[in-house]
């Protein structure tokens, strides 16, 4: 796992209108949910996160390239293993919201999509689309698939929300973003944060600024 994914993993670890209801919180009960799955997707949950953690916490440490390959690796082998549970669930019992089976449970589920290559977020896209529209996972999830399918086709994405880092000058990029100066009324009607509140420093100006050697940066990365 290259470096210039550090910034998008630690970031996560944590037709548009004002009449657009995002989905920012849920009514749970416990008592309804339906348990062996829950427990099941629960644990993939921390498994997906523990992970990344650990290369997160490696990275920062100075770790060498034998320890960040390994970590990685431990990495891609959760994430196969995951995926092959997470399909097979969604396929049989289709997307279940916090209501169903919790809040970590749910996420589960959202995150190995997220995780998972083009393909698969691609085909799994419209059921994220729907559970959001019925209420069953947050729209800032959304948001995020919708731009890491955008990035990874070579498009602009609509909320801003993925970045890298260029190996040789070191600098922070966010990845090219769609209709800049309406970027935070995207964003507001997702439920996720302004944009300044996410990328200290970030103003419209700079960004312009930057975008040919972003543009130029990720041309790199591609050769």
């Amino acid at each position: 796992m290259d470096k210039k994914i550090i910034l998008l993993l630690a970031s996560y670890i944590l037709g548009f209108s004002n009449s657009y209801a995002q989905v920012t919180s849920f009514n749970i009960d416990s008592t309804k949910f339906k348990k062996e799955v829950a427990l099941e997707l629960d644990s993939i949950f921390f498994k997906d996160q523990e992970y990344r953690k650990q290369y997160i916490q490696l990275a920062r440490n100075g770790a060498d390239k034998n320890e960040l390959a390994i970590a990685s690796n431990n990495i891609r082998i959760a994430d196969s293993l995951n995926l092959i549970t997470v399909t097979k669930i969604l396929d049989h019992d289709g997307w279940m919201g916090p209501q169903d089976i919790g809040m970590f449970a749910s996420q589960g589920l959202f995150l190995v999509i997220q995780h998972a290559n083009l393909t698969i977020q691609e085909k799994y896209l419209p059921i994220v689309e729907e559970a959001e529209k019925n209420g069953k996972t947050l729209s800032s999830n959304l948001a995020i698939l919708k731009d890491r399918i955008a990035v990874r086709k070579g498009q602009e994405q609509p909320y801003g929300s993925q970045g890298f880092t260029d190996k040789k000058t070191k600098k922070n990029f966010i990845y090219p973003i769609m209709d800049i100066n309406n970027l935070d009324k995207r964003r507001a009607a997702m439920g996720l944060p302004p944009m300044v509140e996410y990328v200290p420093g970030w103003n419209i100006e700079k960004y312009n600024t930057d975008l040919p050697e972003i543009k130029e940066a990720i041309k790199k990365m591609k050769q």
